[in-house]
């Protein structure tokens, strides 16, 4: 039952990367028809982070209260919406609303998705679970692809093609309760056992269900009576777990995923791939590369855990853009070949550690009466600087080349090999409840994973 609820929040997934993805076919097509020039087909693009970054604010000050699955109902309208809408658009600034209301839907269903598994899983598969949401990420990206070239010349049914996922989205989540932790953090015991017993597939008289909901029950009666506020993220308490989940999203946008992901198509026209067909193929190839890799960290991110992953992930995209940019800036006559193979390495390196863990990580670390909170600012962090990236990435293009952007993005990765080194937890196997506690400890943060299950 754990996987089936992983795979139904997961769409909201596939939808953020549809969303993210389908752009790149749709330009092609959007210059043609609507003329823009590149400082509005920077906004236009960028109006779907822009818009996640309102919806981050608005999930994490409504989560408390409303719940996870209601949010990701919520969410799941506002991308029925925002596709039809975009397939409906009448002129550049219609479209940029239409996107700015997916970007809504991305923010809260980005922050509920991640934490609704998390929240439901059990601790020794939790992160290959969450990772389900990066995987459907990918396949949402893929898929965006394969509709860029199906519907090579009509951006409106490439748009249109967002409203399916949204629907069997809503109707999946309707069918499901919400998270045993969240119905006990209401005081909603009973449910949040039923909850638990469902999602375990396993008799609520089991030993195993039993021991596991006591301790949820405990965690739940330690928040009892505290009221989330955004000062206390920078309590001692929290603040080494917002410094790390800030930190990761931080370095998972710079490192340039999202202007790959967005101008896959115009990177490899800047790389000598003339054709526009061969550009949207090569595209494809990246995808599939992504979604592959992605399941090998799914296989990985439970056996190796969560720091080994990163310092590969990191050290892996550093010496592949380094390639690129390199390649780059000498005019090798091997350019096309260098940056198809950069970006496959780029991408496998990204997809098995530095796509996904942020999202595991960001759905842990944080203690339950602050969690929303905690994914909430993390989330500004990352929509904040995916609409920087985004936006910035033709006009620093236009402005530094190829070599340039790709060797600050390469600079930025080799940051993220210390960040992880000097600061990042591993959480493999901990409970949320066990993670809790070693926050409340005042031992750094760092040393999660390294003393003994339930030592504080």
């Amino acid at each position: 039952m754990i996987y089936l609820i992983a795979a139904i929040a997961g769409i909201a997934g596939a939808l953020f990367g549809f969303d993210e993805g389908v752009i790149a076919g749709a330009l092609a097509p959007l210059r043609r028809d609507l003329g823009i020039d590149p400082l509005a087909e920077g906004m236009m693009t960028a109006a779907v982070p822009f818009g996640a970054f309102a919806g981050a604010i608005v999930g994490g000050r409504l989560a408390a209260a409303a719940g996870r699955r209601k949010l990701l109902l919520a969410a799941a309208v506002l991308f029925v919406a925002g596709a039809l809408l975009s397939a409906a658009a009448w002129g550049l600034w219609t479209l940029t609303l239409a996107r700015l209301i997916i970007g809504l839907g991305v923010g809260v269903a980005a922050m509920m998705a991640p934490l609704y598994i998390s929240e439901s899983a059990p601790a020794a598969t939790r992160g290959m679970l969450v990772s389900i949401y990066q995987l459907a990420i990918t396949l949402g990206i893929l898929g965006a692809y394969v509709v860029g070239y199906a519907f090579d010349d009509s951006w409106r049914w490439m748009f249109a093609m967002g409203a399916v996922p949204a629907v069997l989205l809503f109707v999946g989540i309707f069918t499901l309760s919400d998270t045993p932790r969240w119905l006990a953090m209401r005081g909603r015991s009973a449910e949040a056992l039923a909850a638990l017993s469902r999602m375990r597939s396993k008799p609520e008289s089991d030993k195993a269900v039993m021991a596991e909901f006591k301790e949820i029950r405990a965690g739940a009666a330690a928040d009892e009576g505290r009221k989330a506020r955004f000062a206390d993220l920078w309590s001692p308490r929290v603040r080494p777990a917002l410094i790390v989940a800030m930190g990761l999203f931080l370095l998972q946008q710079l490192s340039g995923i999202n202007a790959v992901i967005y101008y896959a198509p115009t990177v490899f026209e800047l790389s000598g791939f003339n054709s526009t067909t061969t550009q949207i193929l090569a595209t494809a190839g990246i995808g599939v590369v992504n979604v592959l890799m992605t399941v090998v960290g799914m296989a990985l991110v439970d056996r190796l855990g969560r720091r080994l992953l990163l310092l590969i992930g990191f050290a892996g995209t550093a010496v592949a853009l380094g390639v690129i940019a390199i390649g780059a800036a000498t005019g090798s006559a091997a350019l096309g070949k260098l940056a198809l193979g950069g970006l496959v390495l780029y991408i496998s390196a990204f997809a098995i550690a530095i796509g996904p863990l942020p999202w595991v990580m960001m759905s842990e670390i944080f203690p339950l009466d602050v969690r929303a909170l905690g994914m909430s600012v993390a989330s500004l962090v990352n929509w904040g600087f995916n609409f920087l990236v985004v936006f910035s990435f033709p006009v620093l293009v236009a402005e530094f080349g190829l070599a340039g952007v790709f060797g600050l993005y390469a600079v930025v990765c080799v940051l993220g090999l210390a960040f992880t080194q000097w600061l990042v937890p591993e959480t493999n196997g901990v409970s949320l409840e066990e993670i809790e506690r070693h926050l409340a400890s005042g031992r750094p943060l760092r040393d999660l994973g390294r003393l003994a299950p339930g030592t504080v």
